[in-house]
C-alpha cells in the first residue's frame, strides 16, 4: 500500500531518539503508512533494533542545497506553477525578513524538493521538532496543499523565537508535546483545543523487570558501586557537574562511573576527569544500542543525570532514557529541571538535587550509595510509577486517533 502520511525527522535513523522509532513502529504496527523524509544523512555508527524492524522507507533529502542543485531546480520547475507557491515563497519571504539566515534559505529549498518529490498518495505530514524540521513541513504543507501536525520536545520548545512558535501551532491541524511543562510552555500561543499532552512512554515489553542487583554499599574495592549514565555529552546534561561530584565523593567509598552516548563535548570531559583525578574510574562507552543502554542500566547501582538549562535556553524535557532507568529499579538522582520532576519525585521514585551545584550532588550521591535498601525502595516505586503512568500504549492510542486510524483492542484496556 502507498503511504499516507510523510513524517519529518531532522535525521534518521538516530541512536539518540529511540522514542520517534518506538512511536513510528507502534503506528506502522496500528496501520498508518508512512513514508519518513529526513533532512540529514544518519551519522551514528550504529542502529537500534528498532530502526531495522520499522519498514517505512525513507527520502533523504538535500542536507546542503549546494550538495545537489540539479535536485533543487528541478523542485523549483516543478512547483512554480503550483498555486501553493505564491503563498508559501510570501510566507519563507516574511520569516526571512525576521530570520535572515541560510539556514532559513536552505529550509525553503528542502520544502520544493520534498513538495516536488511527494508519492501522489500522501495525505497529510507530521513532523517531529518545532524548530527546522517544521519550518521544512510549514512551506511543503503550503507547496503542496496538504494539512500538516507537529510533535514538539524540548531544545525546539525552548530556542525557537515565541513568533515562530505562535505562526506554526496557528498553521498545523493539531500539536502535542510529551510533558506537562512543555504544554505548559506553548499552550499559551497555541489557538484553543489544538495542543494536547501525550507522553512518549515505554514499551516495557523492550524493558521488562530487571534482575536482583547485589546490595553494593561502596565499601568493597573489588566490587565496587556502579553510577551510570546515558545522555549526549552537551552542556544542559551537566556531565560536567557529575565529574566535579564525583570527584568529591569521600575517599573510603569505592565506585566507578559508566557513561554512555556521543556528544561534541566527550573530550572536554574525558580531559576534565584526568585533571580531577578519577579518570581510572571513569569509563567512556561511546553511544550505544538500546540493547547495550539497558544492559548498562541493569549493571547499574545509580542512575545520574545533573540537567541544567544551557546558556541559549537548551533544557531537557522528560528525558525517555530516565524513564528507562526507573522501568530498571534504579534509584535515580537527577535535577528539577525541564520535565525531571514529572517522573522523579525526590524521596519517592529518586532524589532531585539542585543544578550546578557539585558539592549537593556529592552529598547525595554518597548517602545514596551506602544505603542499598533506600536505593532498592526507591527503584521499585519507580518502576510502579513506569507502569501505572507511563505505557507506551496509552500515548500511541491518542495519536492513532488524531491519524485518523480505527481504535484498537488494546485501547479499551
Amino acid at each position: 500500500m502507498a503511504p499516507s502520511v510523510a513524517i519529518l525527522v531532522k535525521g534518521y535513523p538516530r541512536l539518540s531518539e529511540t522514542f520517534i522509532a518506538q512511536e513510528i513502529l507502534a503506528l506502522e504496527e496500528r496501520g498508518l503508512d508512512i513514508l519518513l523524509v529526513s533532512l540529514r544523512h544518519p551519522t551514528d555508527p550504529a542502529v537500534h533494533d528498532l530502526h531495522r524492524r520499522v519498514r517505512a522507507p525513507v527520502l533523504y533529502l538535500p542536507e546542503y542545497l549546494h550538495d545537489e542543485p540539479l535536485r533543487v531546480l528541478r523542485g523549483l520547475w516543478r512547483i512554480l506553477r503550483r498555486p501553493g507557491f505564491r503563498p508559501a515563497l510570501r510566507r519563507w519571504l516574511r520569516d526571512l525578513l525576521r530570520d535572515p539566515t541560510a539556514n532559513r534559505g536552505r529550509r525553503f529549498g528542502q520544502a520544493l524538493v520534498l513538495a516536488a518529490e511527494l508519492p501522489a498518495g500522501i495525505r497529510h505530514l507530521h513532523v517531529h521538532y518545532l524548530h527546522t524540521p517544521a519550518s521544512v513541513a510549514l512551506y511543503t504543507a503550503a507547496l503542496a496543499g496538504l494539512p500538516f501536525s507537529l510533535s514538539a520536545h524540548a531544545k525546539d520548545i525552548w530556542t525557537t523565537p515565541d513568533w515562530e512558535k505562535r505562526e506554526k501551532l496557528a498553521a498545523c491541524r493539531w500539536a502535542v508535546t510529551c510533558s506537562r511543562n512543555a504544554f505548559e510552555r506553548l499552550a499559551p500561543l497555541a489557538p484553543p483545543g489544538r495542543l494536547r499532552l501525550v507522553y512518549h512512554g515505554l514499551d516495557l515489553a523492550r524493558f521488562p523487570p530487571p534482575p536482583a542487583r547485589p546490595p553494593r554499599d561502596g565499601s568493597d574495592p573489588g566490587d565496587p558501586l556502579r553510577i551510570v549514565s546515558v545522555a549526549r555529552a552537551v552542556p544542559k546534561k551537566g556531565l560536567d557537574v557529575l565529574l566535579e561530584a564525583l570527584a568529591r565523593l569521600p575517599a573510603d567509598l569505592h565506585w566507578r562511573f559508566l557513561h554512555r552516548g556521543g556528544g561534541s563535548e566527550l573530550a572536554n570531559l574525558r580531559t576534565r576527569a584526568h585533571r580531577l583525578g578519577i579518570a581510572d574510574r571513569v569509563a567512556w562507552l561511546g553511544p550505544g544500542t538500546a540493547t547495550e543502554v539497558l544492559d548498562l542500566l541493569r549493571e547499574g547501582d545509580i542512575f545520574c543525570l545533573p540537567a541544567r538549562i544551557a546558556a541559549d535556553g537548551d533544557r531537557d524535557g522528560l528525558p525517555n532514557v530516565v524513564l528507562e532507568a526507573l522501568s530498571q529499579e534504579l534509584a535515580v538522582v537527577a535535577t528539577p529541571v525541564g520535565a525531571i520532576p514529572e517522573a522523579v519525585f525526590t524521596g519517592r521514585t529518586g532524589l532531585l538535587v539542585p543544578p550546578d551545584d557539585p558539592p549537593a550532588l556529592a552529598r547525595t550521591l554518597a548517602g545514596l550509595a551506602r544505603d542499598p535498601e533506600r536505593r532498592r525502595r526507591l527503584g521499585r516505586a519507580g518502576r510502579a510509577l513506569v507502569v501505572e503512568r507511563f505505557r507506551i500504549e496509552k500515548g500511541i492510542a491518542e495519536l492513532a486517533q488524531l491519524f485518523g486510524l480505527p481504535r484498537s483492542d488494546r485501547d479499551a484496556a
